[in-house]
């Protein structure tokens, strides 16, 4: 990030290359499918505009993967304030995916993000983070800027959720 702000296209070419698919993926299963395809596609290059943009705010001291995904965060947080969606909508799917490929994926995970979607979106994030991209309780609490107690116990609660929401379905 500090040759981005140098104003290094290469710089920024790479760290786009490295993290365009988790964060695309974190978008889509932050929005959960309440959001179309072109919501998606807007809050994901609006995160990239703004990393660019904002290059020369970048702590060299942070990890760039936490600075990131807290753009992203606060983008997905300001989508659900200007839609309040009452249904799920849409397929969210990665860049370059082929026909056969979206129509598998989408057939297994439509139930995960059925359930993802009834979560809190507070709870959402926590388990997005934590279970689709690996991140630690100190990440996340990074990320999101909240305690790591609070990331464990909206985890937890989160879990119970969607443990309960299994059990009515089948």
């Amino acid at each position: 990030m500090v040759a981005v702000a140098r104003g290094e296209h290469d710089a920024f070419r790479s760290l786009y290359d490295r993290h365009q698919g988790s964060v695309f993926r974190f978008i889509a299963r932050y929005l959960a499918r309440a959001a179309g395809n072109r919501d998606v596609d807007d809050v994901y290059q609006e995160t990239w505009v703004r990393v660019a943009r904002h290059a020369g705010r970048f702590d060299p001291s942070r990890r760039f993967t936490t600075w990131l995904f807290q753009i992203a965060v606060n983008l997905c947080r300001d989508w659900h304030r200007r839609q309040r969606p009452t249904e799920p909508v849409g397929d969210a799917r990665a860049p370059g995916d082929g026909p056969a490929a979206q129509e598998a994926a989408q057939d297994a995970a439509i139930d995960a993000d059925r359930l993802l979607a009834r979560l809190p979106e507070a709870q959402r994030a926590v388990l997005v983070l934590r279970y689709y991209h690996d991140l630690s309780e100190a990440e996340i609490a990074g990320i999101l800027d909240i305690p790591p107690g609070t990331v464990k116990s909206r985890a937890h609660a989160a879990v119970e959720r969607l443990r309960t929401l299994v059990e009515i379905q089948t």
